[in-house]
């Protein structure tokens, strides 16, 4: 893997912080997409191969400047781990706020689309990519009080299906996780209510660690992944399997 490019959306904390440090460590350039303020110092703490820029994903035109930025400094991409998500509140449906769900739908699902808008051309022309966006275990199963989450995540699992289809006949793979809970900044959106739900429902009794994220996402953008698209890599400690 070492002097590819990689674009790691959410990379200034949590699962894409830990995913862009192993890359790192095995050579690849980095650029973390990402409004978090602290993208700048994670990325400065990684070094030399390792970029911070500024992006809204689920702004098209701030992607598109951000591959623009990324191409310039780097070169063209040729992984993309889309790790950058919200969860949203949590409520029953029926007194779920429109506007946080339609904020779910568009940072979660929009986003998702509009990265992998910008970044599949440039793997196309190069005949070569490999692309791993991050659903979770809710768009698998649903969670209850987490309508707009667990909607935004199924909807994921199935871009990524078709897109894997769709460039099947290059060298490039499509796939993605579906992660059950880790201990990010992302529980700050949470319930300690819907925490504990979540726990409860993971066999091997914890949460998540980002390392263990990291090493199986990072195999799955590498080369050796070389048959496997469009697929969904089970990152849910025993809860579901499938």
């Amino acid at each position: 893997m070492e002097n590819q490019i990689a674009v790691v959306t959410g990379g200034a904390q949590g699962i894409g912080l830990a995913v862009a440090r192993l890359l790192i460590q095995k050579g690849v350039l980095v650029a973390s997409w990402d409004i978090d303020p602290g993208n700048k110092d994670a990325m400065a703490d990684l070094g030399s191969n390792a970029m911070a820029v500024d992006c809204k994903i689920n702004d098209l035109a701030t992607v598109e400047a951000a591959y623009a930025r990324t191409c310039e400094a780097f070169g063209v991409p040729s992984i993309l781990i889309n790790s950058a998500g919200i969860s949203g509140p949590n409520a029953h449906l029926d007194a779920y706020d429109p506007e946080a769900w339609k904020q779910v739908i568009d940072v979660n699902l929009n986003g998702t689309f509009y990265v992998n808008r910008v970044c599949v051309p440039g793997m196309k022309e190069q005949g070569y990519g490999r692309i791993l966006n991050v659903a979770s275990v809710a768009g698998k199963e649903g969670n209850p009080n987490a309508s707009a989450y667990s909607a935004s995540k199924a909807a994921v699992i199935g871009l990524t299906k078709s897109l894997g289809k769709e460039l099947a006949g290059y060298d490039i793979a499509v796939n993605c996780v579906t992660p059950a809970a880790a201990r990010t900044r992302i529980f700050d959106q949470m319930t300690q209510e819907h925490i504990d739900y979540m726990l409860s429902k993971i066999p091997r009794g914890r949460f998540l660690k980002v390392e263990e994220a990291a090493e199986m996402m990072v195999w799955a953008v590498s080369p050796e992944n070389s048959f496997t698209t469009g697929a969904v890599f089970d990152l849910s400690g025993g809860r579901s399997t499938y």
